[in-house]
């Protein structure tokens, strides 16, 4: 019988291909997205469009696959340069003195101090809003809660025996930071950064159905859902719930994937 750490490892293998899956189908979908047909449109579900048409005759599943695809690529890049920035700036406050220590803890709590989609909004709309805006908005604002967390993770590392004997023989705080100190950061590092995967493609979706992110020619799930909108009165119900039940999946998934990777990188879950 398989034991608790095997499950854990199948099931982050399961919702990391489940994720793959939607990426790669959504790419190859992002074409026949857009095209339109009038002869089809406004039809509710059927075997033959699953998730139904819209009212330019444009089939639901692909184009909500195509929006995933997006929304997971923007994830992708935006989660990765946060947490790279959450890194940087976590390892600098507690390991570069009192003064470099007390500006960053004053930019991460006044980044936490504004209502977080506020913040997203202005910096989206001062980048010029679009893929830049979007890019650039949720990269700047997610950083904060990890860096606090590696700041502190720094700080006891800083107190061990070993880091101590370190500085004591010379070495360099830049060396005693990625010699010593990455390899102990990396499970937090790692499972943050997957942890943002969801919150990033949230924001993306919210700025976008708020008509300040993506174009609304791009097949993205906030143009998709801010679109429906204006046609559930008329009772095409599946323009908005498929795309929305997608969403909500996907990001159900990221933290499936999350979770069982916190548990697999956790030492003390290695003989359960």
């Amino acid at each position: 019988m398989a034991n608790r750490r095997k499950r854990t490892l199948l099931l982050f293998l399961a919702a990391a291909l489940l994720l793959t899956g939607i990426g790669m189908a959504g790419y190859f979908c992002h074409g026949a997205a857009g095209v339109t047909d009038f002869s089809r449109k406004n039809s509710a579900p059927c075997l033959e469009y699953p998730f139904g048409t819209d009212w330019m005759g444009r089939d639901m599943f692909t184009r909500t696959l195509a929006g995933l695809s997006l929304s997971l690529r923007i994830g992708l890049l935006t989660a990765g340069i946060s947490a790279c920035l959450a890194l940087v700036l976590g390892t600098a406050a507690a390991v570069s003195g009192r003064r470099v220590d007390a500006c960053i803890s004053f930019v991460i709590d006044a980044v936490m101090g504004i209502p977080h989609i506020l913040l997203l909004l202005l910096i989206s709309y001062a980048c010029g809003r679009g893929m830049r805006g979007v890019v650039v908005g949720v990269a700047l604002t997610h950083w904060p809660s990890l860096a606090r967390l590696i700041r502190g993770e720094v700080l006891q590392l800083k107190e061990s025996e070993y880091i101590r004997t370190a500085a004591k023989l010379g070495t360099g705080r830049i060396q005693i930071a990625v010699r010593h100190m990455l390899p102990h950061l990396f499970p937090q590092f790692a499972v943050g950064l997957v942890l943002m995967f969801p919150h990033a493609i949230l924001h993306e979706a919210s700025i976008t159905f708020l008509g300040f992110g993506l174009p609304s020619e791009e097949p993205a799930i906030g143009v998709i859902l801010s679109e429906s909108m204006r046609y559930l009165i008329t009772g095409n119900w599946w323009l908005a719930l498929f795309p929305g039940l997608m969403l909500v999946m996907t990001v159900m998934l990221f933290y499936a994937v999350g979770n069982a990777l916190q548990k697999l990188l956790d030492p003390s879950s290695a003989q359960e």
